[in-house]
């Protein structure tokens, strides 16, 4: 067996490495595992180490050390592997996937707890060739995403006011876009401000997109929130970002739980995957149960009732 630590050298602002070089020495000191702290050159750099590590037939566990987006690239190398299981010790600013775990995802931060976790399988989500463990979305909230660093660049903005400045200027340029959707059970076509595929709870930073959403469902819950006009969008995306979407109306959005979802669309747009991006006029998010390993800490609560559908109340179609 063996520990690889991924890390981000650019997560949470600053490099991590040294730090994670000696957690991870403390963490294993007196163990025969051989171990290795793998600082990233490049975008999918971690998927491409995980799979050449992995071609040894060896026990690997891998520890993404940074954000959801580190975390997006070790599930996309460790996905499919039997002898691979990975997990999320957090560097980064968002860490919304382990957030799903409620009060245990405090659990994350502690790498003795990661080290000597149990493998559980976890459901990810195939998204144009991509996995995804948490959130896959298309619309508003993924085209906000998209232009974040571009604006907190520009001096005297960074940091949240990036966030703002972004919403603002997407805001007005129009909520909505022409999509056509299919699946679960729903064929729409027409304006559409978001769509969202949910394997996790949270995104962007702490939006409580689907509270109840398990990833060892088999399911998926679809958000397809349609036409939103400007005066609607602040009290709509309050209810949203609080997990309160039960309180929007139906004719606003539908929710929906199953396996399979596509949209097209006659111009490219911006999907939002675990916080990375890719484009796209044919996207489609379908479930792959049990499609990585995934280590998280022992004697986890969340998984006392690991029957529970994702969502609740939702019928699978």
């Amino acid at each position: 067996m063996k520990h690889l630590f991924i890390v981000n050298p650019v997560a949470g602002g600053r490099d991590h490495s040294a730090e994670v070089q000696q957690t991870a020495a403390q963490t294993l000191r007196g163990s025969d595992v051989p171990h290795e702290i793998y600082v990233t050159k490049a975008p999918m750099d971690a998927c491409d180490k995980i799979r050449a590590e992995a071609r040894s037939g060896e026990t690997l566990r891998v520890y993404a050390c940074g954000g959801d987006g580190t975390l997006n690239e070790c599930v996309n190398g460790a996905a499919g592997l039997q002898n691979v299981a990975v997990t999320h010790f957090p560097c980064g600013t968002g860490n919304d996937f382990i957030k799903t775990f409620g009060a245990d995802s405090a659990r994350f931060f502690d790498l003795g707890e990661l080290v000597s976790g149990e493998v559980r399988p976890f459901d990810v989500i195939e998204c144009c060739g991509r996995y995804s463990v948490n959130i896959c979305s298309v619309g508003i909230d993924a085209r906000i995403g998209t232009e974040v660093h571009k604006y907190s660049r520009i001096p005297l903005v960074g940091g949240a006011t990036g966030y703002v400045v972004s919403a603002l200027v997407n805001v007005f340029k129009g909520i909505t876009q022409n999509m056509r959707v299919r699946g679960g059970g729903c064929e729409y076509t027409g304006r559409v401000a978001l769509v969202c595929a949910c394997n996790g709870q949270f995104y962007g930073g702490g939006f409580h997109a689907m509270p109840g959403a398990r990833p060892d469902s088999g399911v998926l819950g679809f958000h397809v929130v349609r036409d939103v006009k400007l005066r609607e969008f602040p009290g709509l995306i309050l209810k949203y970002a609080k997990g309160r979407w039960r309180e929007i109306p139906a004719e606003k959005l539908t929710h929906l739980t199953g396996t399979h979802l596509e949209i097209e669309s006659d111009e490219d747009i911006v999907v939002n995957i675990d916080g990375e991006a890719l484009y796209s006029r044919h996207i489609n998010f379908d479930v792959c149960p049990g499609g990585v390993n995934f280590i998280v800490p022992k004697n986890m609560a969340f998984f006392a009732n690991a029957a529970r559908p994702c969502p609740a109340d939702a019928a699978v179609v």
